[in-house]
């Protein structure tokens, strides 16, 4: 369509030129022929006058002319070279024309003559303003009318294609809307013009082409829809897909279910991706998929689903808290043994929660992600159970990222921080124990936080290494303000702290700063932590020893590496893990281990507590075992420091 309008606009230009051209050439030779015929008869007439002229009153002669011809110019000389004459009554129709004629070539000269016995010379220039009057109107009207020509169909012709295309766009709107809606088994009724026959032909061919298409895509839908569900990595269903089975199921509350919600992170992913490449990376993720459906093959209905590239979610349902955690020991273990094989620092952490219809997915998500921040902090391929009684812990694990991370900048901001300790009771005269420091966080209302959860998300928003320092800068205050130089305190610090040169450049400074009351701290940092990098961890011991403060491993023995470990380290004290504290009186493996692990402590002059000890039992099996000191809620609750 434009392509055809491009060419009449083409032809109506070509037009107007030619007529342009006709017109001004004819205009200018009629324009030239009057010129012409008019200055010829005012030669004959002056040639005429000269001639009869006789005397010198040359004033008659003039009127003479003038009264005969009254040329636009005169000029009368004698034969001495005397002008006894001369007018110019040039108008602006004349300079005009004589302007336009000027430009295509033409040009009007000043006629000549003389008089018969040579006496005078006469110059003189026709009277055309009659003539050039007439001829500027021709010419503007030649010029303006082949434009006109141009202009009005271009006007007019977009106007009326537009129209044209109005109509048939809707003539062919109307027979697709047929075509969409009509039933698939009958042929559209399509009406237009009789000028578009082959347009109804081809829509008519559209039609049974969108029928049987139609008939197809109905086909494949369920196809398109599995697999717009699933990872194909693994194969299993995706995060879509999980959404889409929560809210249909267990969102509803009208669908009575239970059951435990767990989140298995790969955390090396990353590392893999970038060191190895994408395809070891997939292959370490497919491993692990298979390690979490090995694990839960033993259950019923479970479900299991890929939320995204290092997430899996593992769905439970009627277990109890116990199975859970048989079933987080059971992944682990798994786990562990692919670590060994694979060659990894860690393999994967798996926080739980327990779910009932109608929870909101969100806040089950985030308590199951703290839960994995918390699982971080332990030991490797580690896991933690959430049990999701509506204390107000629990509904602080609720917290998204950013909640957490508002309050843990107003925690920082205004030291809202309160301290307490825990005695660890010596278990003979001879041996030396300490005060365990532990901190209480509260919120902009001044409401309890759930310490663990506050120190696990610190950890997952790079916070830790601040809230560390606020700790020992507060427990230092305070120890100096209310005059306790005289007895010991212990200080947890995270692991990541111990790798971090600023924060020993830092903590050195500080301990140098109050040397009296550095040689009265034992800084606390778990077995884990520790052993993520030997040679930091020996530089951080070695700073503490050179200040007077000692260094205690809490969470003693469940590290895979306990005695080559100890061995390297050698710290002041070690504390064993509460996992073999529980219930020891019955338990004859711990209480080997634990005989095992004194007698190898003492040797070389390190210490051993032992923490959560909650019965008389339990601590009378302890100090059979000649254990060092006990810590717990039977030795003493925390205490205002």
């Amino acid at each position: 369509m434009m392509k055809n309008l491009r060419v009449f606009w083409f032809i109506q230009l070509c037009g107007a030129l030619v007529l342009l051209l006709v017109s001004m050439i004819t205009l200018l030779q009629s324009a030239q022929r009057n010129t012409d015929n008019i200055t010829l008869l005012h030669q004959q007439v002056i040639k005429q006058l000269s001639n009869q002229f006789s005397g010198d009153d040359y004033k008659m002669l003039v009127q003479q002319i003038r009264n005969s011809l009254n040329p636009q110019q005169l000029q009368i000389k004698t034969a001495d070279g005397k002008i006894v004459h001369e007018h110019n009554t040039a108008t602006a129709v004349s300079s005009g024309a004589e302007q336009i004629l000027r430009v295509f070539g033409f040009s009007r000269e000043n006629n000549q003559l003389q008089s018969t016995d040579g006496q005078l010379t006469i110059s003189f220039k026709a009277n055309l303003d009659d003539v050039d009057a007439q001829f500027v109107t021709q010419f503007w009207l030649a010029l303006l009318l082949p434009l006109l020509l141009v202009i009005v169909p271009l006007l007019i012709v977009p106007v009326r294609q537009q129209a044209q295309q109005k109509t048939l766009s809707r003539q062919i709107a109307n027979a697709l809307d047929q075509i969409v809606s009509s039933d698939n088994k009958l042929q559209p009724d399509i009406h237009l013009p009789d000028t578009f026959e082959q347009t109804r032909l081809t829509l008519l061919k559209v039609a049974d082409f969108h029928h049987k298409r139609q008939a197809d895509l109905l086909k494949s839908a369920q196809q398109m829809t599995e697999d717009a569900a699933k990872d194909t990595v693994t194969g299993l269903p995706n995060r879509n897909r999980f959404v889409q089975f929560y809210e249909e199921t267990l969102r509803d509350t009208k669908h009575v279910d239970f059951g435990i919600f767990a989140i298995t992170r790969c955390t090396e992913l990353q590392n893999i991706n970038q060191s190895r490449g994408y395809h070891e990376g997939d292959k370490y993720v497919i491993q692990v998929s298979d390690l979490i459906q090995r694990a839960v093959a033993g259950y019923r209905d479970f479900k299991i689903f890929r939320l995204n590239s290092s997430d899996f979610g593992i769905i439970l349902p009627r277990i109890t808290a116990k199975e859970a955690e048989n079933f987080g020991s059971q992944l682990q273990s798994r786990l562990s043994e692919y670590q060994k094989l694979a060659e990894l620092d860690s393999v994967a952490y798996t926080g739980m929660v327990n779910y009932a219809s109608g929870k909101v997915l969100g806040e089950l998500l985030a308590i199951a992600d703290t839960a994995i921040s918390l699982a971080q902090t332990r030991q490797s391929n580690g896991w933690h159970l959430v049990k999701d009684d509506g204390s107000v812990d629990q509904t602080a694990l609720g917290f998204g990222n950013q909640n957490w991370r508002h309050v843990i900048e107003d925690v920082l901001e205004n030291n809202k921080i309160h301290l307490l300790v825990q005695l660890i009771q010596p278990a003979s005269r001879s041996a030396k124990t300490y005060s365990e420091v532990l901190v209480r966080f509260y919120s902009e209302e001044d409401q309890l936080l759930p310490t663990a959860s506050f120190l696990a998300m610190a950890e997952k928003l790079d916070k830790i290494i601040e809230v560390d320092r606020l700790i020992v800068e507060t427990a230092l205050s305070t120890i100096k303000n209310k005059n306790l130089q005289d007895q010991y305190f212990g200080l947890n610090l995270s692991s990541r702290c111990i790798h971090d040169d600023h924060f020993l450049i830092w903590l050195e400074r500080r301990l140098l700063k109050d040397a009296a009351i550095a040689s009265r701290l034992v800084f606390e940092v778990s077995e884990y932590g520790m052993q993520q990098n030997l040679k930091t961890s020996k530089r951080f011991i070695d700073m503490l020893h050179r200040n007077g403060a000692r260094l205690t491993v809490e969470k003693f023995g469940t590290g895979m590496t306990s005695f080559k470990f100890f061995r390297d380290i050698k710290p002041d004290f070690i504390k064993m893990d509460g996992s073999y504290t529980r219930h020891i009186d019955d338990d004859k493996n711990n209480q080997y281990f634990i005989r095992l692990m004194v007698d190898l402590a003492h040797r070389i002059g390190v210490g051993v507590f032992a923490e959560s000890v909650e019965t008389q039992e339990e601590k009378q099996m302890l100090e059979s075992l000649f254990i060092d000191g006990t810590q717990g809620y039977y030795i003493g609750k925390p205490q205002p420091i």
